[in-house]
C-alpha cells in the first residue's frame, strides 16, 4: 500500500492500476513460459531433435526458474520488485532473440536459459507489489486477476505460433514478435514507477523465542503442499508441451497445426479458476473441491485416450480438462494459505512455489520419452496419473496442518 493517504476513490483507482500492470507483467511471464513448446514440431523437422530432447529445453526453462526464484527473493527485498520485473523483460527479450537466431539444440538451450532468468523474479516480484500496495478489501481480486492472467499468456503463444505459420511465414517470425512484445512491456514498467514501487523490507532482529526461520520445513504439511504442486504442473507440463504433437500421432495430423489445443486448454482453466472463486466461498472443505475438480479432469483425459475417438471429440475433452484443473486453483490457494504457520507465510509460499518448477522440469523430458516410444497415448496417461496424485496429496493436507 502506497504511505500516502488516499480518498477511497483515488485508492480504489490505485490498487486496480497496479493490480492491471502486474497481471499483464505476469500473463507476459506466462507466455514465455510457452516460447519454445510450440514450435517443437517444427524443431524436430528443421533441426532433427527427438522429443526427449525438447523435453530437456522445458527442464533446463524450469531449472534455471526454480533455482533464479529462490535467489531473486532477496534481491526483491533488498531493491524492490518494479526493478526485478524490468530485467526480467529484458532477459525474456533476449530469449527470444536467441530463439529466432538459433541454428541448433544449443541455440535454444540458451533461449530457453535467459527465459528462465527471466520468469525467476515473476512471483516474488509480482506478491510483493500486490502485498504492499493493495489494500486488503481487493487482495482476493489482485490474486484472481494473477492467476486468470498467467493463465490467458498461457494461452496466447500458441495462438501467436499458429497465426504465423498459417500465413506462410518463416517460424523465426515468431521470435520477433515476442522479443518487440518484451520489450514494449519493459518500457511500460519503466514508466510505472508509482503503480509497482515498493519499499525493501528490513529485517527485525530475532527474539530468543522465535522459532528458526526454517522450523516450517519440519511440518508434513507443507511438503503435501509442494507434492500437490509438482504432480498438479506434471500434467500442466505434459500436456503443454505434448498434447498437440500426441493427438497428431493418433490421428495422423500434423503437430503444428493443433497446437490450438493448449490454447483452448488453458482458457478453460482459465474459466475455471472465475468459476472456482466463488465456488471456493460455498464451503471450507477444500479438499473435497479439489478431489471433485481434479477426479473430473483425470476422467477426461483417459477418455481422450479411447480408441476411434474422432480427433475433435478428443481435443474437446483435452480442453475441457483445464475446467477441472482451473476450478481446483482457488481451493489449492487458500489450502497453501491455511497450511502456513503464523509468520512463514512467505517461506512456505516460496518452498511450494519452487513445485511448479520441478514438476515442469520433471515431467516434460519424461512426456518426451512416451512419444519417442510410440506411445502417444500414454502422455493422456501419464497427465491423468500425476493429477490422481495430486487428489491424494490434497486429501492428506488437512490430516497434517497444524490447528
Amino acid at each position: 500500500m502506497t504511505t500516502l493517504a488516499l480518498s477511497p476513490d483515488a485508492q480504489r483507482r490505485a490498487d486496480w492500476s497496479t493490480i492491471s500492470w502486474v497481471g499483464l507483467a505476469h500473463g507476459t511471464s506466462h507466455f514465455f513460459h510457452l516460447l519454445l513448446p510450440p514450435l517443437f514440431p517444427v524443431f524436430a523437422q528443421s533441426f532433427g531433435l527427438s522429443w526427449a530432447q525438447m523435453g530437456l529445453l522445458v527442464t533446463v526453462f524450469y531449472a534455471v526458474s526454480g533455482v533464479g526464484q529462490a535467489i531473486s527473493g532477496f534481491w526483491v527485498d533488498r531493491l524492490g520488485a518494479r526493478p526485478a520485473l524490468i530485467a526480467a523483460m529484458g532477459f525474456f527479450a533476449l530469449g527470444a532473440l536467441a530463439a529466432g537466431l538459433a541454428q541448433g539444440y544449443g541455440g535454444l538451450v540458451l533461449a530457453a536459459a535467459l527465459a528462465g532468468l527471466g520468469n525467476a523474479p515473476m512471483h516474488p516480484a509480482d506478491f510483493s507489489i500486490l502485498n504492499q500496495r493493495v489494500d486488503r478489501a481487493r487482495l482476493g481480486h489482485a490474486y484472481s486477476v494473477h492467476g486468470i492472467s498467467g493463465n490467458l499468456g498461457w494461452s496466447l503463444m500458441p495462438v501467436l505460433a499458429a497465426s504465423v505459420l498459417a500465413a506462410g511465414w518463416h517460424w523465426r517470425w515468431v521470435y520477433a514478435v515476442a522479443a518487440l512484445w518484451a520489450l514494449l512491456m519493459m518500457a511500460a514498467l519503466v514508466g510505472q514507477r508509482e503503480a509497482l514501487r515498493t519499499e525493501p523490507v528490513r529485517r527485525a532482529a530475532a527474539g530468543p523465542a522465535e522459532p528458526h526461520p526454517f522450523a516450517f520445513l519440519r511440518l508434513p504439511s507443507i511438503w503435501l503442499c509442494f507434492s500437490f504442486f509438482l504432480f498438479t504442473t506434471a500434467a500442466l507440463a505434459a500436456l503443454q508441451s505434448f498434447a498437440p504433437a500426441a493427438l497428431a500421432a493418433l490421428h495422423k495430423q500434423d503437430a503444428a497445426t493443433l497446437s490450438l489445443v493448449v490454447t483452448a486448454y488453458m482458457l478453460c482453466s482459465a474459466l475455471g479458476m472465475v468459476l472456482g472463486g466463488f465456488w471456493v466461498g460455498r464451503s471450507q472443505r477444500l479438499e473435497r473441491h479439489i478431489a471433485w475438480a481434479l477426479s473430473g479432469a483425470a476422467l477426461l483425459l483417459v477418455l481422450a485416450m479411447v480408441p476411434g475417438l474422432p480427433l475433435g471429440g478428443a481435443m474437446a475433452l483435452v480442453a475441457l480438462a483445464g475446467l477441472g484443473t482451473g476450478l481446483a486453483g482457488p481451493s489449492r490457494d487458500l489450502l497453501v494459505k491455511q497450511s502456513a504457520p503464523p509468520g512463514a507465510t512467505g517461506r512456505v509460499v516460496g518452498t511450494v512455489y519452487s513445485g511448479l518448477d520441478l514438476g515442469f522440469a520433471v515431467a516434460a523430458p519424461l512426456a518426451g520419452a512416451l512419444l519417442d516410444a510410440g506411445w502417444p497415448r500414454g502422455l493422456f496417461g501419464f497427465a491423468a496419473a500425476a493429477l490422481l496424485l495430486a487428489l491424494a496429496a490434497a486429501q492428506l493436507v488437512r490430516r497434517w496442518t497444524p490447528r
